[in-house]
Protein backbone atom coordinates (compact mmCIF):
# COMPACT_ATOMS: atom_id res chain seq x y z
CA UNK A 1 0.00 0.00 0.00
CA UNK A 2 1.61 3.24 -1.07
CA UNK A 3 -0.83 5.54 0.71
CA UNK A 4 -1.15 6.00 4.45
CA UNK A 5 -4.62 6.10 5.97
CA UNK A 6 -5.10 7.39 9.49
CA UNK A 7 -8.20 7.90 11.64
CA UNK A 8 -7.31 8.64 15.23
CA UNK A 9 -9.86 10.54 17.28
CA UNK A 10 -8.94 11.88 20.68
CA UNK A 11 -11.25 13.53 23.20
CA UNK A 12 -9.12 16.08 25.05
CA UNK A 13 -10.39 17.64 28.27
CA UNK A 14 -8.65 20.20 30.44
CA UNK A 15 -9.63 22.90 32.89
CA UNK A 16 -8.43 26.35 33.76
CA UNK A 17 -5.90 26.46 36.60
CA UNK A 18 -7.67 26.07 39.93
CA UNK A 19 -10.90 25.75 37.92
CA UNK A 20 -11.23 29.52 37.77
CA UNK A 21 -14.28 30.48 35.63
CA UNK A 22 -12.35 32.62 33.16
CA UNK A 23 -13.82 31.47 29.83
CA UNK A 24 -16.55 34.08 29.62
CA UNK A 25 -19.11 34.25 26.79
CA UNK A 26 -17.46 37.35 25.32
CA UNK A 27 -14.20 35.43 24.57
CA UNK A 28 -15.46 31.87 24.23
CA UNK A 29 -16.16 31.86 20.46
CA UNK A 30 -12.86 33.54 19.68
CA UNK A 31 -10.97 31.17 22.01
CA UNK A 32 -12.32 28.09 20.21
CA UNK A 33 -11.56 29.65 16.81
CA UNK A 34 -7.99 30.18 17.99
CA UNK A 35 -7.75 26.60 19.29
CA UNK A 36 -9.10 25.39 15.94
CA UNK A 37 -6.29 27.24 14.14
CA UNK A 38 -3.62 25.81 16.45
CA UNK A 39 -4.85 22.25 15.86
CA UNK A 40 -5.11 22.85 12.09
CA UNK A 41 -1.54 24.16 11.97
CA UNK A 42 -0.33 20.97 13.69
CA UNK A 43 -2.04 18.72 11.13
CA UNK A 44 -5.09 17.83 13.19
CA UNK A 45 -8.76 18.67 12.90
CA UNK A 46 -10.97 19.99 15.68
CA UNK A 47 -14.38 18.34 15.35
CA UNK A 48 -16.06 20.71 17.80
CA UNK A 49 -14.80 22.75 20.71
CA UNK A 50 -16.95 23.58 23.71
CA UNK A 51 -17.02 23.65 27.46
CA UNK A 52 -17.93 25.86 30.36
CA UNK A 53 -16.32 28.82 32.07
CA UNK A 54 -13.75 26.56 33.75
CA UNK A 55 -12.97 23.75 31.27
CA UNK A 56 -12.86 22.72 27.61
CA UNK A 57 -13.66 19.59 25.60
CA UNK A 58 -11.83 19.17 22.29
CA UNK A 59 -12.53 16.07 20.21
CA UNK A 60 -9.82 16.09 17.55
CA UNK A 61 -8.72 13.96 14.66
CA UNK A 62 -4.95 13.58 14.84
CA UNK A 63 -3.15 14.00 11.53
CA UNK A 64 -0.90 11.35 10.04
CA UNK A 65 2.26 13.40 10.60
CA UNK A 66 2.08 12.77 14.34
CA UNK A 67 1.94 9.00 13.93
CA UNK A 68 4.07 8.83 10.79
CA UNK A 69 7.38 9.45 12.57
CA UNK A 70 6.76 6.56 14.98
CA UNK A 71 5.68 4.14 12.27
CA UNK A 72 8.67 5.16 10.13
CA UNK A 73 11.02 4.36 13.00
CA UNK A 74 9.36 0.99 13.60
CA UNK A 75 9.58 0.04 9.93
CA UNK A 76 13.15 1.28 9.44
CA UNK A 77 14.60 -0.37 12.55
CA UNK A 78 12.79 -3.70 12.12
CA UNK A 79 13.86 -3.91 8.46
CA UNK A 80 17.47 -3.53 9.60
CA UNK A 81 16.93 -6.09 12.35
CA UNK A 82 15.57 -8.64 9.84
CA UNK A 83 18.46 -8.01 7.43
CA UNK A 84 20.95 -8.66 10.25
CA UNK A 85 19.29 -12.07 10.53
CA UNK A 86 20.08 -12.79 6.85
CA UNK A 87 16.58 -11.99 5.57
CA UNK A 88 18.07 -9.54 3.06
CA UNK A 89 15.00 -9.03 0.89
CA UNK A 90 12.78 -7.93 3.82
CA UNK A 91 10.95 -4.60 3.37
CA UNK A 92 7.69 -3.17 4.65
CA UNK A 93 5.20 -1.58 2.26
CA UNK A 94 5.32 2.23 2.11
CA UNK A 95 1.87 3.04 3.52
CA UNK A 96 -0.05 1.99 6.61
CA UNK A 97 -3.38 2.21 8.38
CA UNK A 98 -3.71 3.63 11.88
CA UNK A 99 -6.97 3.42 13.79
CA UNK A 100 -7.91 4.60 17.26
CA UNK A 101 -9.11 2.12 19.85
CA UNK A 102 -11.23 3.00 22.85
CA UNK A 103 -9.98 1.61 26.17
CA UNK A 104 -13.29 -0.25 26.45
CA UNK A 105 -12.42 -2.13 23.23
CA UNK A 106 -8.79 -3.07 24.05
CA UNK A 107 -9.67 -6.64 25.11
CA UNK A 108 -11.74 -7.22 21.96
CA UNK A 109 -9.05 -5.81 19.65
CA UNK A 110 -6.34 -7.77 21.49
CA UNK A 111 -8.27 -11.04 20.98
CA UNK A 112 -8.79 -10.19 17.31
CA UNK A 113 -5.05 -9.60 16.87
CA UNK A 114 -4.11 -12.74 18.82
CA UNK A 115 -6.29 -14.79 16.44
CA UNK A 116 -4.85 -13.35 13.20
CA UNK A 117 -3.60 -16.67 11.79
CA UNK A 118 -6.99 -18.28 12.33
CA UNK A 119 -8.81 -15.21 10.97
CA UNK A 120 -6.70 -15.15 7.82
CA UNK A 121 -7.47 -18.74 7.01
CA UNK A 122 -10.80 -17.36 5.77
CA UNK A 123 -10.06 -13.70 4.94
CA UNK A 124 -7.12 -12.15 3.09
CA UNK A 125 -5.35 -8.92 4.04
CA UNK A 126 -7.12 -6.84 1.40
CA UNK A 127 -10.58 -7.84 2.64
CA UNK A 128 -9.54 -7.24 6.23
CA UNK A 129 -8.13 -3.79 5.44
CA UNK A 130 -11.23 -2.80 3.48
CA UNK A 131 -13.42 -3.74 6.48
CA UNK A 132 -11.20 -1.79 8.90
CA UNK A 133 -11.44 1.31 6.71
CA UNK A 134 -15.23 1.07 6.49
CA UNK A 135 -15.55 0.58 10.27
CA UNK A 136 -13.41 3.66 10.91
CA UNK A 137 -15.00 5.90 8.27
CA UNK A 138 -11.96 6.10 5.98
CA UNK A 139 -12.34 6.35 2.21
CA UNK A 140 -10.03 3.85 0.53
CA UNK A 141 -8.68 4.54 -2.95
CA UNK A 142 -7.55 1.08 -4.05
CA UNK A 143 -5.52 2.49 -6.94
CA UNK A 144 -2.89 3.47 -4.36
CA UNK A 145 -3.34 0.77 -1.79
CA UNK A 146 -1.95 -2.56 -2.93
CA UNK A 147 1.66 -2.02 -4.01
Amino acid sequence: MSQSLVKILIHIVFSTKDRKPLIKPDVETELYRYIHGVIDNKGGKLLVGNGTADHSHLPISVGKNEISALIGTIKRTTSGWMKKRSIHDFYWQRGYGAFSVSQSQVATVSRYIAEQKKHHAAHDFKDEFRILCVRHGISLDERYCWE
